[in-house]
């Protein structure tokens, strides 16, 4: 088996896909953090393509930026200043290659995540 990641963003508090967030994809090492790409999510929440596809997958530490402020500001979410959430990190680890699928549910004032399938 190979290994790639996936993300699926869901608006929780509209209750759809959160079309058109910025998703940033960084690899740790240490206390080294290095972009991979910059990606957007599409009209089903997901990108177009892996976030990490199969023949750049590393064991490792990985991190995933949920761009959460910009778009709830895009969806016309009245902003509180500042917003309660803005920037949404996740870091977590790829231990074997195998499909690791991120979802974030997102509302203006919560979120949560979890290892899907």
């Amino acid at each position: 088996m190979t290994g790639y990641l996936t993300t699926h963003v869901l608006d929780t508090a509209r209750g759809c896909p959160a079309e058109g967030m910025k998703i940033d994809l960084f690899r740790i090492d240490g206390t080294d953090r290095t972009l991979l790409r910059s990606l957007r999510s599409n009209d089903d929440g997901r990108t177009d393509g892996q976030i990490l596809p199969a023949d750049e997958f590393e064991i490792g530490e990985y991190e995933l930026v949920f761009h959460a402020g910009a778009y709830l500001d895009a969806t016309g979410t009245p902003p509180e200043q500042p917003r309660f959430l803005d920037i949404i990190p996740i870091r977590f680890g790829m231990s074997e290659p195998a499909h690791y699928h991120v979802p974030l549910l997102v509302s203006p004032f919560s979120y949560s995540t979890y290892r899907g399938s």
